[in-house]
C-alpha cells in the first residue's frame, strides 16, 4: 500500500480541526510519530505541521510540541462564531451601538425622504465623493487636529476601503510596511493581499520602538510605516508630542510616507496634534464612522497630500468606486449637525466606565489599555496558553481574541485582546468575572 501523499495527510487534519473532531488545544503527534504512523518521510510529516500552520489551524511550541488552534477573533477568514453553549459575551469584535440610536435613524430616513431631490441618492456619485461630502469631512476632522482642503479629502465605503485604497497607490508587491509588533489585524489581511513585507517594529509601553525603526529604515528600503499614534489598537497608548516629531523626522530622514490610522483616536478627549498636522505632506490620515457612531455605517475616508490625489481616485475607481449616496447622505448629515460629536462624547464616558468595570473584574491581572478606549490587552500566566485560554472561555459563552490575530512577528505574546464595547454594559461586570474566574480555573 502506498503511503498517503502529505495533502491527503493535510485534508484530513484540516477536515477533522474544522469538524470539531480534534478540538482547540488538542495536542498532536511529534513529527516523528505522526511520520511513523503515516509511513512517510520526517521531511514530509514536518511539511503537513508546516502548512497546516500557515492555514491557521496549528501551532507550535518549542518544546512542547504542536497544537489544535481556536481563532475565536478576528484573524484572516471569519471563523465559525458559533459556541458550544448559550452566549455570554462577546468580547472579540467592538461593535458599540447607544440607545435610541435605531430612533435616530429613522428620523434621519425621514429627513432624507422628505428633502429637495431624493432621487439623487440613488445617481452615481463621483469616485472619492461630492465636494460637498469632502466638506463635510474636512470639517469634522479640524476637531481632530487635521486641517485639510475638501479636494484632499476622499470619501469610502469604511477605513478599512480608504486604508485600501491608500496601500493600492503607495505601494508595489514586495514593498516593505513597517508596522507595529502588535497591531490592527486588518493591516496584516491587506498587505498579504498586496504582496507587501511587513517590517515588525518592537513596541514599548509609551509606543513603537523609534530607534529601532531606524535601524530598520537604514537597514531596508521601507516604503511606508503604519502608525496608530492616538489609541493604538491593542495597546491603547498615545503618542506624546516629543514621539510624533520624531516620528515625523524619521520618515522626513529615510522617504517614508506615513499612514496614520484615526480610527480610535476620538476617544482621547485631549490628544497631541496628529501627525497629519506636523507632516501633511507625506502623511496619509484615515479613519471612519464605524466605532464613534455605528459599525453598519460603512462610511470613511483618506485625507491624502496633494501628489496622491490623482492615483488615489483611480484606484478607488478601479476597486469600488466610494461610498454609496445613501450611507454618505446619512454620515455627512450627521457630521454637519453635530451628531457625530454628540455620540463621540458618549461613546467616551461609556468607555471609561467600561474601563472601569474592567479594572475592577480583573483586579491583580496584568492589563494594559487607554481609560476611555473599548480595547483592553491582557497578558496571561505562563502556563496559560492563547488557544486553551480561548477555549475554555468558549465553553463558558465567551468569545475572546488572541494575541496572534494582531502579532506580526513570528513570536506570539501570551495574551488575549478583550473588545469591550459589545455587551450591555449591566452584563459587563458578569462577563468579565466569568472570564476571571475561567482564566484562574486553567491549571499549570
Amino acid at each position: 500500500m502506498r503511503p498517503p501523499s502529505y495533502k491527503a495527510i493535510v485534508d484530513e487534519y484540516a477536515t477533522a480541526i474544522r469538524s470539531g473532531a480534534l478540538p482547540a488545544g488538542t495536542r498532536l503527534p511529534t513529527h516523528r510519530a505522526l511520520a511513523r504512523e503515516r509511513r512517510v518521510a520526517l521531511a514530509t510529516a514536518t511539511r503537513v505541521y508546516a502548512e497546516l500552520a500557515s492555514a491557521g489551524m496549528v501551532v507550535g511550541e518549542q518544546g512542547r510540541g504542536t497544537f489544535v488552534r481556536l481563532r475565536p477573533g478576528h484573524d484572516g477568514l471569519e471563523p465559525s462564531r458559533a459556541l458550544p453553549v448559550p452566549r455570554l459575551a462577546d468580547l472579540s469584535f467592538n461593535q458599540p451601538l447607544a440607545p435610541g440610536q435605531g430612533d435616530l435613524l429613522r428620523q434621519a430616513l425621514r429627513a432624507l425622504a422628505s428633502s429637495g431631490d431624493a432621487e439623487a441618492l440613488l445617481r452615481q456619485h463621483p469616485p472619492g465623493g461630492h465636494r460637498h461630502d469632502r466638506a463635510a469631512v474636512a470639517g469634522y476632522l479640524l476637531d481632530r487636529g487635521v486641517d485639510t482642503a475638501p479636494e484632499n479629502v476622499l470619501v469610502t465605503s469604511g477605513a478599512q476601503q480608504a486604508l485600501d485604497c491608500v496601500l493600492r497607490t503607495l505601494t508595489r508587491p514586495g514593498d516593505v510596511l513597517a508596522v507595529d509588533a502588535l497591531s490592527y489585524p486588518g493591516i496584516k489581511l491587506l498587505a498579504s493581499a498586496h504582496g507587501l513585507d511587513l517590517a515588525p517594529v518592537p513596541v514599548t509601553p509609551a509606543g513603537p520602538d523609534l530607534d529601532a525603526l531606524d535601524r530598520l529604515c537604514h537597514a531596508r528600503p521601507v516604503r511606508a510605516v503604519y502608525t496608530m499614534p492616538t489609541v493604538h489598537n491593542p495597546l491603547g497608548w498615545v503618542l506624546d508630542r516629543q514621539r510624533r516629531e520624531r516620528l515625523v523626522d524619521l520618515a522626513a530622514e529615510h522617504g517614508c510616507t506615513l499612514i496614520e490610522d484615526g480610527t480610535y483616536a476620538f476617544l482621547e478627549a485631549a490628544p497631541p496634534p496628529p501627525l497629519h498636522a506636523l507632516a501633511p505632506e507625506r502623511t496619509c490620515y484615515v479613519a471612519g464612522l464605524s466605532k464613534n457612531v455605528a459599525p453598519g455605517l460603512r462610511f470613511g475616508f483618506a485625507v491624502l497630500p496633494e501628489h496622491l490625489l490623482r492615483p488615489a481616485t483611480t484606484q478607488l475607481r478601479t476597486a469600488a468606486w466610494g461610498a454609496p449616496g445613501l450611507i454618505t447622505a446619512l454620515a455627512t448629515g450627521w457630521l454637519a449637525d453635530g451628531t457625530v460629536a454628540r455620540l463621540e462624547r458618549e461613546r467616551r464616558t461609556d468607555a471609561a466606565a467600561r474601563q472601569t468595570i474592567a479594572r475592577a473584574a480583573l483586579d491583580g491581572v496584568t492589563t494594559t489599555a487607554h481609560p476611555s478606549s473599548y480595547i483592553l490587552w491582557l497578558t496571561l500566566e505562563p502556563h496559560q496558553r492563547p488557544d486553551h485560554a480561548a477555549a475554555a472561555l468558549a465553553a463558558e459563552g465567551i468569545l475572546i481574541s488572541t494575541a496572534d490575530a494582531f502579532a506580526t512577528t513570528a513570536h506570539h505574546p501570551n495574551a488575549l485582546r478583550l473588545a469591550l464595547a459589545t455587551p450591555p454594559l449591566a452584563d459587563l461586570p458578569t462577563a468579565l468575572t466569568r472570564l476571571r474566574t475561567t482564566l484562574d480555573t486553567i491549571a499549570p
